[in-house]
Parts: structure tokens; C-alpha cells; sequence
């Protein structure tokens, strides 16, 4: 497939890149530093500004689907507000476009642990984790106000490092899924995987999703 990535520079953007790469997909790589990104077979970069719609409805048009691996920065001051902000215009960009089809990078703090208590709740979650998590929880709830879009919105494990792809994992819904010990992880390349399986297999359109071990 043609697929346009957005922030491909990050954590999770550059394992689906190389996901995607890896498994014969064309990728349009759109990040702010084009510049970090190596070049390689069917990888094509841009630069480009999730903030400006218009260029980016430019920059995806054509795209059989987009991935949103957006992220203003964890060390960013204004992180809730430009995430929120990003995501309005990306969804635009994404409409003006015309492509139907969306993957979005989820996050754990909205999974449920137990009915009516998010990971988000919970008294060890990291203040500074929240603004991130809480725009990642609303750009859910953007994508669910549009009935025309064909998303799917992966949400991680609670803890998502490096570590192996071994193409061995669970998938689940709105519940946080945990092992024998009640541990809940996921490495990031076996997160991509699933990405690139949703792709090309769809099974969870206008529906979030969750990954673990």
C-alpha cells in the first residue's frame, strides 16, 4: 500500500516505519527533521507541519492510508493544547484529502482496569504522563465525531520499551490487558507489527484496540 506516516522520527513512528518498510509497503515519511530519517527503498521524506492543513492535505493526497504518529513532545510546556490542536488539523488535512482510511498511535492511560477505572485514575500515574495521555484520549474521541473515516486507534500496553519483535501477542479492546503477573507491556517493535497487521488486514475499523503479552 502507499501509506503517509506522520512524526516518523519518534519512538513509535520509527518502529512502524520500519515496519512498514520491512514488509514491502511504499511510506511518505512527513516529520519536522526529514533530516534524521535514512533513506531507503520505496521510503519517500518530507517536511511538513501538522499544524498547517492545507500543505499536509497536499503532502497525503493519494494515500491509500494515513498513520498518526504524532507527538508535540513529552518535554513539551504546551503538550495537551498542541496535541489537541495537531490532531484537528491532521483529521482535517485527513478529510480534505480524501482518504478514508486512518491508523492513530493510542496510548494506555484511557484502557480500563477495572469498569469505570481508566489507568489514567489510578494514584502511581505519573503527573507529568497526563497532559499527553489526556490529549491522546481526545483525539479518540475526535476520531469517533467522524462517522466517514475508516480509523483504528492502537493503544499500547502500559509499558511499551525496545525490546523484540517476535510477532507473538495479544490484542484486545478497552481493557488493559496483563500477563500471569499482572504485568502489562508490549515491546515497541511487536506494537508496529500489529499496526502494519491492522493495515493490511483491517479487523477493528471505528474501533479502538489494545496490544500486549
Amino acid at each position: 500500500m502507499k501509506v503517509a506516516l506522520l512524526g516518523a522520527t519518534g519512538f513509535v513512528g520509527a518502529a512502524i516505519l520500519k515496519e512498514a518498510l520491512d514488509r514491502g509497503h511504499t511510506v511518505l515519511a512527513i516529520a519536522r527533521h526529514p533530516e534524521k530519517i535514512a533513506a531507503r527503498e520505496r521510503l519517500s521524506v518530507e517536511a511538513g507541519d501538522v499544524y498547517d492543513t492545507d500543505p499536509l492535505a497536499a503532502l497525503i493526497h493519494g494515500s491509500d492510508a494515513v498513520i498518526s504518529a504524532f507527538n508535540p513532545g513529552w518535554k513539551n510546556p504546551n503538550l495537551y493544547s498542541d496535541q489537541v490542536k495537531g490532531t484537528t488539523s491532521i483529521i482535517a488535512a485527513i478529510k480534505k484529502a480524501g482518504v478514508k482510511r486512518v491508523l492513530w498511535v493510542g496510548g494506555a492511560g484511557g484502557m480500563e482496569v477495572k469498569p469505570g477505572v481508566r489507568v489514567i485514575d489510578g494514584p502511581d500515574f505519573p503527573e507529568w504522563v497526563k497532559p499527553g495521555s489526556l490529549a491522546t484520549m481526545n483525539a479518540l474521541e475526535q476520531l469517533q465525531k467522524e462517522p466517514q473515516l475508516e480509523w483504528s486507534f492502537l493503544s499500547p500496553s502500559a509499558e511499551m520499551k525496545p525490546g523484540k519483535r517476535t510477532g507473538k501477542f495479544r490484542l484486545g479492546t478497552d481493557q488493559l490487558l496483563v500477563d500471569a503477573n499482572g504485568h502489562s507491556s508490549i515491546s515497541v517493535e511487536d506494537y508496529a507489527v500489529a499496526m502494519i497487521d491492522e493495515l493490511e488486514k483491517p479487523a477493528h475499523i471505528r474501533q479502538r484496540f489494545t496490544v500486549g503479552y
